[in-house]
């Protein structure tokens, strides 16, 4: 299995990235190849397609242990459902499957072709093993079923960013920061409203506190 490419994205670790791709439109990354798969024909008319299935690694997850069952963080933590049954990166062969959307193509001297895409879900550094296109007449079922995962368990949460703090963000990141949040990174068996909490975002550690349904950010350092 090779490494085809790597992604670029505003996230040094785990905590803070969405649970699924697609669910933050605001949060841009940049696919860039590796050396050895640079040459421009290799993504010829890839610009007609909006979106891509991206298949990657949980390169954040250590060591070979191997279980039948999983506990999804959607049902409390302490649920056991077969791993086969879920997305949980806790797998014998440890790959993601993601589908994002395209923004641009551009072609660098440095860096060769760079892929510019909204909703991904990894972490910075991310090893890229293939990139397809989404044909929507076969890859989109609308009479799919979702299993434990068929709604949404959490409503959108409002979030409180003080101007002092939004501030020292670049402009193009509020919105970005504010969606992710909007998300609540918490894990979904953790509701503990004096709990601080903080994740690194775009070059800053966020710090925030969660009390009913209002996110409030406390804390916004240049890390």
């Amino acid at each position: 299995m090779k490494t085809v490419a790597r992604i670029r994205t505003d996230f040094p670790t785990k905590f803070g990235i969405p649970r699924q791709s697609g669910m933050c439109d605001e949060l841009k990354a940049e696919i860039i190849f590796e050396p050895e798969f640079r040459a421009r024909e290799a993504v010829r008319g890839i610009e007609d397609f909006s979106h891509l299935w991206l298949i990657w690694g949980f390169s954040e997850v250590k060591g070979d242990n191997y279980s039948p069952t999983v506990r999804p963080p959607k049902l409390g933590g302490n649920k056991r459902m077969g791993v086969f049954a879920t997305r949980s990166p806790f797998r014998p062969n440890r790959m993601g499957l993601s589908c994002v959307k395209l923004l641009s193509v551009r072609y660098t001297e440095q860096d060769g072709t760079i892929l510019t895409v909204s909703g991904a879900d990894m972490v910075d550094g991310t090893p890229i093993y293939d990139i397809k296109p989404y044909v929507p007449y076969t890859d989109c079922h609308t009479e799919a079923t979702g299993g434990f995962s068929k709604e949404p368990d959490f409503g959108r949460l409002k979030v409180i960013l003080p101007t002092e703090l939004a501030e020292k963000l670049p402009r193009e990141k509020i919105n970005a920061l504010t969606e992710v949040l909007s998300l609540d990174p918490r894990p979904g068996y953790i509701d503990e409203p004096d709990r601080v909490y903080g994740f690194g975002f775009a070059g800053f550690e966020v710090k925030f506190k969660v009390e009913s349904d209002v996110l409030t950010v406390t804390d916004l350092q240049k890390i």
